[in-house]
């Protein structure tokens, strides 16, 4: 207890004498002097301010086209395929693409039994020779119908199979872009 007091006096003696040391040691972050701005205002022709987002970091990959329409002339059922691989989707591949297609297009009766073909790469030609699909002359995936699906290629891998939303792509997983490999085919029924 004696050894104590001493040493609390002696130390807020010090704090006293010397106050700018002891602000250096408080643990707080020091204040910016400048921060962005997260609006940028501007002047508009007609004299109105207006603002707009300032753009905090770079996007390389810019969805140009992401929107298709519907054709009419396509078995409907495929755009019901496309609605529940969409509603089974999750945030991030799982690698069972061909395995989720496999299943939506089961679901929504465009095929009546379970293709037997292993790797997705493989898709395109079981569903042409055992489902009644074809294959259209599109080599942009952004092309493709609602309801399609695309076949993907990979020289050392399974592939990759998707089916092409209204907004976008979907297997396993959702995307606004399409799988970066070569398109095999886009394949749809009539």
């Amino acid at each position: 207890m004696r050894k104590i007091l001493p040493l609390t006096f002696l130390s807020v003696s010090c704090a006293t004498i010397f106050p700018v040391t002891v602000s250096a040691l408080s643990m707080s972050p020091p204040p910016r002097a400048n921060p962005q701005p997260s609006k940028f205002v501007f002047k508009d022709a007609s004299g109105k301010a207006t603002s707009v987002d300032v753009v905090q970091s770079y996007q390389p990959k810019k969805i140009v086209r992401p929107f298709t329409t519907a054709d009419r002339q396509l078995d409907p059922k495929l755009m019901r395929a496309a609605t529940i691989a969409e509603e089974r989707a999750h945030a991030h591949s799982r690698r069972q693409c061909w395995h989720a297609v496999k299943e939506a297009l089961l679901a929504s009766g465009v095929i009546s039994s379970r293709p037997k073909t292993e790797y997705a790469k493989q898709a395109g030609q079981e569903l042409v020779s055992n489902y009644g699909f074809r294959q259209l002359p599109v080599s942009d995936p952004y092309q493709a119908p609602v309801g399609s699906v695309l076949v993907y290629n990979a020289s050392r891998a399974a592939g990759h199979v998707e089916i092409r939303t209204q907004n976008g792509f979907v297997s396993d997983f959702r995307s606004k872009t399409p799988s970066h490999r070569p398109l095999l085919g886009v394949f749809v029924k009539s």
